[in-house]
């Protein structure tokens, strides 16, 4: 549950995000608001507030409210912070579910015997979700700072809150928190995206995300008295690490639309290892639900005890 709005001091985090550092789209000195170059288009903020106002009217125009949520979305990037790019990669043609543009697998045979399964990837900021080995969701994130990284590791669904306070500061409100590593106060939860691996720790992710996932992913189950887990919710995976420093990844595109793919081998190679535990423990949480269901359905059966009343 550590995040923050700090600013980021590391060079790599607020590495400049020029056009000019692409050679694949350098078609002229003065790049015009839109350059297409295939797949992907690179749409130019200049640096200039007025200019940079102008052009975002015309990126107003041209796109609807949800064509313009998918971008950012792929820009890693929240209507908030916008303006924390001087380049949007675009796609040529806007699918505003982003399923079109899943770095993820959208099948995965490892999981087929899994109900629910969430991965987050650290190289390329993004989350998928997979019921049953298909994937159903995925979106943009941002992960810990250089100064804070997210733990990585196979990991499980927690506790919940709708509205978490921050324990690094109170002044940090957290809307959806999911905790997936108790001791260490991590979960994902709704705040700022960005652009770049920004939190303290904690899995950034948009507010549609983050009550998404909230209603999704299953919670742990405690025992009498809350001091022992009876059994764990949900299956996560946190892998990888940032290219710290280096071209933003969802960049790549411009020259490559299959750049922040993740092959089904590696998928595969990372799952295959955890999935007797995350079958163990999906079991065991099925069987612990059905005995509280159980116990439950008879406590309700049971003749209420008529009460008396004193004379």
């Amino acid at each position: 549950m550590n995040d923050t709005a700090s600013s980021v001091t590391e060079n790599e985090e607020v590495e400049q995000d020029s056009i000019k550092k692409d050679s694949v789209i350098q078609k002229e000195s003065i790049p015009p608001t839109m350059q297409e170059d295939g797949f992907y288009n690179a749409f130019i903020l200049p640096k200039d507030k007025k200019m940079r106002d102008s052009i975002y009217s015309v990126f107003s125009k041209k796109y609807s409210e949800k064509e313009r949520y998918a971008i950012l979305a792929l820009n890693r990037l929240d209507s908030k912070n916008r303006w924390n790019a001087d380049t949007l990669v675009v796609p040529a043609k806007i699918d505003t579910t982003l399923m079109e543009y899943s770095p993820f697998p959208m099948q995965l045979d490892v999981l087929s015997p899994v109900k629910k399964f969430v991965v987050f990837s650290y190289p390329i900021q993004a989350y998928g979700v997979y019921s049953n080995g298909s994937l159903v969701k995925w979106g943009p994130t941002s992960m810990g700072k250089k100064a804070a990284k997210t733990k990585t590791g196979l990991t499980f669904a927690n506790w919940k809150k709708t509205l978490a306070i921050s324990t690094v500061s109170s002044e940090w409100k957290l809307p959806y928190n999911f905790n997936i590593f108790n001791l260490d106060g991590i979960g994902w939860h709704q705040y700022d995206l960005p652009g770049y691996p920004a939190s303290h720790s904690c899995l950034r992710l948009l507010l549609k995300d983050a009550k998404w996932l909230y209603s999704y992913a299953d919670t742990w189950v405690l025992n009498p008295g809350g001091a022992t887990t009876k059994a764990k919710g949900t299956a996560v995976l946190v892998y990888g690490d940032y290219g710290w420093g280096k071209r933003k990844p969802w960049r790549k595109l411009l020259s490559d639309p299959n750049a922040n793919s993740v092959s089904v081998e590696e998928m595969t190679k990372m799952i295959e290892p955890n999935i007797e535990k995350i079958l163990r423990e999906q079991d065991n949480r099925e069987k612990v639900v059905d005995s509280i269901r159980a116990a439950k359905a008879v406590l309700e059966q049971m003749p209420q005890t008529p009460k008396t009343v004193a004379p």
